[in-house]
């Protein structure tokens, strides 16, 4: 009887357990802003309004630059810097959304997409199935080789971040390439009072989707500016005035860094940590080293644009 009993209550409390685990935190008010209308804090788009698969532009006038290619639009929201269009390119359901510059703009939209698709809203908790998307960053950056000069394609295989976003998240050291950040530190002689730069890689598959001859694969740098932490000098001097000359000669396991931009790496991120499907591609507009620049960009942007469109 003791032995009957005993198995009850073990049974009862492996039952009472497993329903703890599967069941999940409430996502209070404060976490998770939503608007009076039921759609997302920021970027104001409601869960059936966004595609699975998303183009991120960082000029909100870009957006309609590339729905201008679109077959049929379904909707238009924008809020501040961000825009969405959603619509279809043969048959292909996409979404285009404007994040405005730098990484701490992509910790917003970065974390709204992925709350539109995993979190239940009206619940405030996560949703039993979670969804992945693809999401294809296009922009423009500053090439820092002569391999690559103005009007080049350059993909992110690889991104180092210097914005620290990453570092805010558990789980960071997973998901990077340790052995590249430390090799980076030690042979730049990255100074330790900036934020900790992360490496991470872009989703493969993505990469090989979207990347062929007339793309270069390289290692892009994520700046938290557009100044002094990307080396410009206007009336400031800077505290290295010999880093990016470190950057370019920088080489590990064959592997080069290309270009800076201000986005790339809290993408692939934070994509990364939320089991989503990220890349970078950027045209060249100004080549660092030989000291150029092509602000009348327009058109190589416009074809970028149509090349990922056909291929995602």
């Amino acid at each position: 009887m003791k032995v009957f009993l005993y198995r009850t209550i073990y049974n009862h409390i492996i039952i009472t357990l497993n329903k703890l685990n599967r069941m999940k935190k409430f996502i209070p008010e404060s976490e998770l802003i939503i608007n009076p209308d039921g759609s997302i804090f920021h970027l104001h788009l409601h869960p059936e309004q966004l595609a699975d698969n998303v183009i991120l532009v960082g000029d909100p006038g870009r957006v309609k630059t590339v729905a201008s290619f679109f077959d049929e639009k379904e909707c238009e929201v924008e809020n501040r810097e961000f825009k969405t269009i959603t619509g279809k390119y043969k048959n292909k359901r996409i979404s285009v959304v404007s994040t405005g510059i730098g990484t701490d703009n992509i910790d917003i939209v970065l974390n709204e997409l992925d709350a539109l698709v995993n979190i239940d809203l009206k619940n405030r908790v996560e949703k039993e199935k979670t969804s992945s998307l693809n999401i294809i960053r296009i922009g423009t950056s500053g090439g820092l080789q002569e391999y690559v000069p103005v009007g080049t394609y350059v993909i992110a295989d690889k991104s180092i971040g210097f914005d620290g976003v990453l570092n805010y998240y558990a789980g960071r050291d997973r998901i990077c390439d340790l052995d590249f950040e430390r090799n980076f530190v030690e042979s730049t002689g990255y100074d330790r009072s900036h934020a900790a730069p992360y490496v991470v890689n872009a989703d493969r598959e993505l990469v090989e989707k979207i990347g062929r001859d007339d793309m270069v694969r390289g290692v892009t740098i994520s700046a938290n500016g557009f100044y002094g932490p990307q080396g410009r000098v206007l009336r400031l001097p800077l505290n290295d005035p010999e880093l990016n000359r470190k950057i370019s000669c920088f080489e590990y396991n064959g592997q080069k860094i290309t270009n800076y931009e201000m986005e790339s790496s809290a993408i692939a991120g934070l994509s990364k940590l939320m089991g989503h499907k990220a890349m970078t591609v950027c045209v060249i507009i100004a080549n660092r080293l030989a000291g150029n620049s092509n602000t009348a960009y327009g058109g190589s942007v416009e074809n970028l644009i149509e090349t990922v469109l056909e291929r995602i």
